[in-house]
């Protein structure tokens, strides 16, 4: 009965919030941040070892000039301040690359960045899906006029330059609740004393855990000596076969064969003879699609099975299509 109450409560989910630098974002994850803690402080929370963490810029030594990127062709009084956009670059990578690190079962994960590009959030939707999470963005708002001020007057000396603060505003992509990585999307405007914390626990709590979808999922890898034995054993089963045929002299009908003392199965051939050649073309293709397999991991929908008994069996399976009539 306990471990079906800590399935049902037990939470993890990110938090991404997004806003215009020196917008208030910082604050208004920290209210959060006071909020979450509270609640998993209270039953049936409590027990469940829950975490809130935060993750910024600040807490991973990312300093804000690699900010500067490319500067569009709106502002060219800002050229001769243009920097590689390899440093931005860079910056994410080391924000996205913590994310992963510190996603766990039990944890709230709130991501207190710029996060202004579309394709960023959407690579952390991506992350959560394949991570099975609960996710919501929080968009902070305030005018351009109010976080140059904002920016002016902070005493951290974490202060964005003025180039890179208009450029960053004119780069900046607005969150949408009309996509899906950026849903369920709470709207906080710098007039608002708190976030809304009734709509996000709800969110993070009761909201959909969507399954992750292929492009997110690690491809699994075929065994190295996977080529070794589709050749093998497509060539050993030929080989039976011819045998069998031979010996026989019956032609079609179910077959038995024996690869192996321990690799025995049945195929049903076509009532007239069949000819080396033949079945070699039929092995060769059969090969050169299984060779495909080994390189992406998968079949059509399935996962690939690299025993014998596997690709003994797909190559049954093909002959018998193939050889029909």
């Amino acid at each position: 009965m306990c471990l079906s109450i800590s399935t049902r409560t037990s939470t993890m989910a990110l938090i991404t919030f997004s806003g215009y630098p020196s917008s208030g974002k910082t604050r208004r994850a920290n209210q959060l941040k006071e909020h979450l803690d509270r609640r998993l402080a209270d039953p049936p929370y409590n027990d469940l070892r829950q975490t809130v963490a935060i993750l910024s810029d600040d807490s991973l030594n990312v300093d804000r000039s690699s900010y500067k990127g490319t500067v569009p062709v709106l502002f060219p009084s800002l050229s001769n301040d243009v920097v590689d956009s390899r440093s931005e670059k860079l910056a994410r990578a080391t924000l996205f690359a913590a994310i992963q690190r510190q996603i766990s079962p039990n944890t709230i994960l709130i991501v207190d960045a710029l996060n202004y590009i579309k394709g960023f959030r959407y690579q952390l939707y991506c992350a959560a899906r394949e991570f099975k999470l609960r996710v919501c963005t929080v968009y902070v708002v305030a005018t351009p006029e109010l976080c140059k001020r904002w920016n002016i007057e902070r005493l951290d000396d974490r202060g964005y330059s003025p180039e890179t603060l208009d450029n960053l505003i004119a780069r900046y992509e607005e969150p949408s609740s009309m996509v899906r990585w950026d849903s369920p999307l709470f709207t906080v405007p710098w007039s608002e004393s708190d976030v809304p914390i009734e709509l996000i626990w709800k969110a993070i709590t009761e909201g959909n855990v969507k399954p992750p979808n292929a492009g997110t999922q690690a491809v699994p890898k075929a065994p190295s000596d996977a080529l070794h034995t589709l050749e093998q054993v497509s060539t050993s089963l030929v080989r039976a076969i011819m045998a069998e045929q031979g010996a026989s002299g019956v032609l079609g009908g179910h077959v038995a064969l024996s690869l192996s003392e321990t690799l025995k199965l049945q195929v049903t051939l076509p009532a007239r003879s069949l000819t080396l050649s033949e079945l070699q073309r039929m092995r060769r293709q059969f090969v050169t699609v299984q060779k495909k397999a080994i390189t992406l991991g998968t079949v059509e929908k399935g996962m690939v099975d690299w025993s014998e008994e596997g690709v003994a069996q797909r190559f049954v399976d093909y002959l018998e299509e193939n050889l029909r009539g």
